[in-house]
């Protein structure tokens, strides 16, 4: 009994044996195995390896040796001396400053001791500047390393999407390069025109080209992430997708920009800059104060004039009242005062900088997670769609361009759910980041 054709269409559709070897892979020849990455690892080999870490660990303790500099004029001074003199008998200076003019000639060694008894403040208000400005550096280093965490998190994620897309490209292939296999027999067989191998084969062609995007996209973001890892050449590497569960975004982002100004690095490290300006206006104010210091020597001079004692000692006090010098400490303090208002309009700034970036980051998140629902949908869609569209195509009732629009649209479909997935964790690191809290 003769079948009809289009039992002759359904029996050869459902043949597995029939391909004609064109998509056929081929044995890769065998390689070291990539090494597995995760994003922690990722994380911590760029803080080891970045320049600019070191940078900042280095600004941090030169601001330290700062502290100790201003802080030493709090303690005494200790010198010790050995002096020789020769001289014509009689000589006198006759020149010069109000001093004593009288030269013996004489060897002696001694010590002298100076201590600073009150300044009014002044040295207080210097140490204090510099303390706060080893705070701002502090905080300027964690800043500095969540920039570099940001930068390492965003590519190591890239470069999962485009893996995924790579993967989405790959499937495609293959399931075009089956359907051109069994459009190619069912033509062999008369059964299918030339029109409907030609639709299949432009279909294939569009997804190789995919394919290669993707392999390129890939590649190119392995080096990247091999770059900010602070490697010169591409790494062979397979990123770890993380185990972790997509949580939706906040419900305000009120209490996340609060966050981000109590937490930010780079405000704290302003507002760190800030006071220290303060304090060091205050110290420039406290020049008109007087100084006072106390001061000793002791010593003996075993080769000397008769006129000099074998031994010599003396202890006193020493005021210093300024009284004028050219409006020096007067501009010296309306310059300090300047730099504080500097300060402040730069920290003022700053906060409202943060403020915008925080919330246009959680609009943006709320974005990516409601169109993780919406890309999921319309896979769905497209799935279903592509199901009716092949059912449709193998009983002869639907055309080849039917059947390779469906398939568009369902590559597409891929795309975008495995786009929105990466899109959304991105989009989280960057709110995280702006609020100071990097994951």
């Amino acid at each position: 009994m003769k079948r009809p054709a289009r039992c002759w269409t359904l029996i050869v559709m459902f043949l597995p044996g029939i391909v004609t070897g064109q998509g056929a892979a081929q044995t890769p020849a065998a390689g070291p195995a990539p090494r597995p990455l995760t994003i922690r690892e990722a994380e911590a080999t760029a803080l080891q390896r970045n320049p600019n870490i070191t940078i900042g660990k280095l600004r941090a303790l030169e601001a330290h040796e700062f502290v100790r500099e201003t802080r030493s004029a709090f303690y005494p001074n200790v010198n010790l001396s050995v002096t020789a003199v020769d001289s014509d008998p009689g000589s006198r200076i006759s020149a010069g400053y109000l001093n004593n003019p009288v030269i013996y000639p004489r060897a002696a060694y001694g010590a002298s001791v100076s201590q600073l008894i009150t300044d009014f403040g002044r040295t207080g208000n210097l140490v204090s500047r510099s303390q706060h400005l080893q705070k701002a550096e502090d905080q300027n280093a964690v800043a500095t390393q969540q920039q570099i965490i940001l930068i390492v998190d965003e590519a190591f994620y890239n470069t999962l999407e485009t893996r995924a897309l790579q993967v989405v490209a790959e499937q495609t292939v293959k399931a075009r390069q089956d359907r051109v296999d069994q459009v190619q027999a069912l033509t062999s067989a008369k059964l299918k025109s030339d029109l409907d191998l030609s639709f299949s084969n432009v279909d294939l062609a569009r997804a190789k080209l995919l394919l290669l995007d993707s392999q390129s996209n890939y590649q190119a973001s392995l080096t990247t992430l091999s770059a900010v890892m602070g490697y010169t050449e591409q790494q062979d590497l397979v990123p770890v997708e993380p185990a972790e569960e997509l949580s939706p975004p906040a419900s305000d982002s009120t209490p996340l920009v609060q966050q981000a100004l109590n937490q930010r690095p780079e405000v704290r490290a302003l507002q760190e800059e800030v006071t220290a300006a303060t304090k060091f206006s205050k110290a420039e104010r406290d020049l008109w104060w007087p100084t006072v210091n106390a001061a000793g020597a002791v010593g003996q001079a075993p080769v000397r004039d008769d006129h000099i004692s074998s031994w010599y000692g003396a202890v006193g006090v020493n005021i210093n009242i300024p009284v004028f010098n050219g409006f020096l400490f007067n501009a010296r303090a309306k310059s300090a005062d300047i730099e504080t208002q500097m300060k402040e309009s730069q920290l003022r700034a700053l906060q409202e900088n943060v403020a915008r970036d925080v919330r246009n980051s959680w609009l943006n998140t709320r974005k990516a997670y409601e169109r993780l629902t919406v890309t999921k949908q319309l896979e769905d869609q497209a799935n279903q769609a592509l199901e009716l569209a092949t059912a449709r195509y193998k009983l002869g009732l639907g055309s080849i361009v039917e059947y390779s629009q469906a398939e568009l649209e369902k590559t597409d479909a891929d795309l975008q759910d495995a786009d929105a997935h990466y899109r959304y964790l991105l989009s989280q690191i960057e709110l995280a980041f702006q609020m100071g809290t990097p994951r």
